[in-house]
């Protein structure tokens, strides 16, 4: 199967009737390198999401309480907590810079009142308990109320601390700090379903580790050549499998990916499966190479299919059928004639991520011009939408937007040639139960929702 290279939703259909709910971030037209949203990701619920930036801030936003008051209403989420995960720091030995942007957060499965999330920039994991307080104790017997020790000779009696209420807090505190096992830059982490172990993997390398145990981790795969000069292809993305806790997937940039049994082996430098599309000779050129490397990698929520992405479309791809995938979708295939300019001012190299919908029925991911594409897996309907301030009034329906790449450009439609490549859509999160997308957009998070709730 293969999607339209642009095309809108046809007439008469419900599929992708999507709204606007929401948009966070600021208005201003500079926007600060270190506000750039650098990943999204819904928790397991979905009532909570979380974005990182590139200034090494963590935001997590909360869904309220639907209001019973309205028709149509649906909870919107609103700023629960913000902390800063990680600072800038400096390799001395290496004379390195190590950013703080947010590389990637993953959710744990709530197991108390308390939530767990792990980030990492390119070097450091770290694992953060979100928790709410909303009592205080009053009456120690050995410290006054504002925190000073009392003198012991002046204790007469005996009290005992009672609990009051207070203003509701939310804390955000580092748990453990997972670092010094990766020498390249970390690309993905991916909880295990055994949800007591995660991978982390880099250029090179994938560890796993275990929640519980900081100071050391078991490398999984390397494939690091013994003479350097002799690299040719790096690890791109990585994910266990969503049930099967002895399985993971790792994709790389020469376009392949491999999949792993750890029951076969400790050391997973054998693959149980290879997944690679033959290509066509027809159709090679100098950039072949450069648009087939996967940018991310995604198993379905059944653990039947997996999703990849590459420059220029998503694949579908059966556990089953190592081949070819099942199928392929064209994301911006009118950009394959700008590939010469797209390589000159390095969007060639840029990373889009994609997303399943809750019931694996429909795929997302992003563009350029803030456009992003969604594909129906079930009726091979496809749309583009975009993320703008312009039509971000309340309740109002996405158009579909159209890609004009030569001859008479229609009335809705836009240019190829107009399209603003700075604007793009690298992440995006769909909510794992109910029709509900973020999007970033530079320093904005847009939410919408579907039209028929």
């Amino acid at each position: 199967m293969a999607g339209a290279g642009g095309g809108g939703c046809p007439a008469g259909g419900n599929d992708f009737q999507w709204c606007f709910s929401q948009v966070k971030g600021a208005i201003d037209e500079d926007v600060a390198e270190a506000d750039i949203i650098s990943t999204v990701e819904f928790n397991y619920s979905g009532d909570l999401l979380a974005t990182g930036d590139k200034g090494g801030r963590v935001v997590i936003f909360q869904r309220e309480q639907e209001n019973k008051g309205r028709t149509h209403s649906r909870g919107e989420y609103n700023v629960y907590s913000t902390f800063q995960s990680h600072e800038p720091e400096f390799d001395y030995l290496k004379s390195l810079e190590i950013e703080e942007k947010i590389n990637k957060i993953r959710w744990l499965p709530q197991q108390n009142a308390a939530h767990f999330l792990l980030s990492t920039n390119d070097k450091t994991i770290k694992l953060w308990k979100i928790s709410e307080r909303d009592k205080r104790a009053e009456g120690y017997n050995l410290k006054d109320e504002d925190g000073r020790l009392r003198d012991p000779f002046r204790i007469t009696a005996l009290r005992v601390p009672i609990l009051k209420p207070m203003d509701l807090m939310v804390e955000a505190s580092p748990r453990r700090i997972f670092a010094n096992a990766h020498t390249y830059h970390i690309n993905s982490i991916s909880v295990n379903s055994d949800h007591e172990t995660y991978l982390s993997a880099d250029d090179l390398r994938i560890n796993l580790w275990h929640l519980e145990i900081t100071d050391r981790s078991f490398n999984i795969v390397d494939i690091k050549p013994a003479n350097m000069e002799e690299l040719t292809e790096v690890i791109t993305a990585a994910e266990f499998h969503p049930h099967q806790c002895n399985v993971l997937v790792y994709s790389s940039s020469k376009g392949t990916i491999r999949l792993c049994d750890m029951r076969s082996s400790a050391l997973c430098d054998r693959h149980a499966k290879f997944f690679e599309e033959p290509e066509d000779p027809s159709s090679r050129s100098f950039f072949s190479e450069i648009i087939s490397s996967i940018s991310d990698v995604k198993f379905s929520h059944s653990g039947r299919y997996m999703m990849t992405r590459d420059y220029l479309s998503v694949k579908v791809w059966d556990l089953n059928m190592e081949g070819r995938p099942v199928e392929t979708h064209q994301v911006h295939e009118y950009l394959r004639s700008k590939l010469c300019s797209l390589y000159e001012n390095d969007c060639i190299f840029d990373k889009f991520e994609c997303c399943w919908n809750g019931s694996d029925s429909a795929i997302m991911t992003g563009s350029y011009n803030n456009f992003f594409r969604m594909f129906d897996r079930n009726t091979r309907r496809d749309v583009t939408l975009e993320a703008s301030r312009e039509n971000s009034k309340p309740r109002a329906c996405l158009k579909p937007r159209k890609v004009c790449t030569g001859g008479k450009r229609k009335k809705d439609e836009i240019s190829v040639d107009s399209l603003d490549f700075n604007k793009k859509i690298l992440h995006t999160a769909w909510h794992p139960m109910e029709s509900i997308i973020a999007v970033a957009a530079t320093n904005n998070l847009y939410i919408f929702q579907d039209k028929i709730n």
